[in-house]
């Protein structure tokens, strides 16, 4: 089984991931890492050059096609856009959703710019926010809160909500 991590740019997935993988024995996978690896360009420049129709259109290819066992994977931010990649993901793994609130979000993204983030011209991450939470709520076998949280605690809390899951 594989466990996926879901949630707002900032929230930790990737940080989280590879945590949760070295202390449950499992392989890490980063699909933002996936893409810039196949395109030999950071997430930004392809956002920038395709643009954020294209971009979500790859994001979607790339991870429906994914297949690994015994795995955590981290997500970009905006992989909840694609059905098939999260129908993918789905069918082998728990989908767990990081939640933090708005302003937490805010405080950690202060490389907005180069981070690489799906968000239209003129969009604010207050209308992202809004925007993505309905679809992180929807696709997410476990929430967990992590606002205030270091990154080991929301490790901790993970694999708490997993035993309790099983």
């Amino acid at each position: 089984m594989n466990i996926i991590l879901i949630g707002m740019p900032g929230c930790g997935k990737s940080t989280i991931g590879v945590i949760l993988a070295k202390t449950l024995l499992l392989d890490f996978l980063d699909t933002d890492l996936i893409i810039q690896n196949k395109y030999g360009k950071a997430l930004y420049q392809i956002i920038n050059d395709l643009g954020t129709n294209e971009f979500k259109s790859i994001e979607n290819n790339i991870i429906s096609q994914i297949e690994c066992e015994n795995c955590v994977i981290a997500t970009g931010g905006s992989a909840v856009y694609g059905e098939k990649a999260m129908q993918n993901l789905k069918k082998d793994g728990k989908i767990i959703y990081l939640k933090l609130p708005e302003a937490e979000i805010i405080n950690r993204l202060n490389n907005i710019k180069t981070r690489g983030i799906v968000i239209e011209k003129g969009h604010t991450i207050n209308q992202l926010y809004l925007e993505r939470t309905p679809l992180y709520e929807k696709y997410a076998d476990i929430t967990v809160d992590c606002s205030g949280l270091t990154a080991e605690e929301c490790v901790e809390k993970i694999i708490e909500k997993l035993k309790a899951d099983a």
